[in-house]
């Protein structure tokens, strides 16, 4: 489904600082919200879907680089979970019109932040509640 970028993050109890540009937020329930894009994911192991990027990338708009630093510090040091919107755009690195959708079946945790380069796994939560039970047969 395509939504606006508010829409996006409300449908995880959150509300971005702007309406047309937001790198994070954090929920109302405590998860971090973050808005990735298609060329920064990865598939390093069955069932993961990694988000890997490095916030030295997006310089024009130093603000929205710190809150994300901030919302990644807190993430990670709190083990908090991340939700995922994703931004598509109508034609391939266009600068047109932009949608977003959610995919609320994937939950992520920080693997990584060095306080530039940070990696996300997004999982089912299923996926690894089915892993932990055969590990502790």
């Amino acid at each position: 489904m395509n939504l606006s970028l508010v829409d996006a993050f409300r449908a995880f109890g959150a509300k971005p600082n702007s309406r047309l540009r937001c790198a994070s937020a954090m929920a109302e329930d405590g998860a971090m919200v973050l808005n990735c894009s298609y060329a920064h994911f990865g598939h390093p192991a069955r069932g993961v879907l990694r988000y890997e990027d490095r916030l030295s990338r997006e310089t024009s708009n130093p603000e929205d680089s710190r809150r994300l630093s901030e919302h990644l510090t807190l993430a990670r040091d709190g083990e908090l979970p991340i939700r995922m919107v994703v931004t598509s755009r109508t034609e391939e690195n266009s600068s047109g019109p932009r949608s977003f959708y959610v995919r609320p079946d994937l939950t992520g945790k920080v693997v990584k932040f060095d306080g530039d380069h940070y990696i996300i796994d997004f999982t089912r939560p299923e996926e690894v509640e089915a892993v932990s039970a055969v590990r502790r047969r």
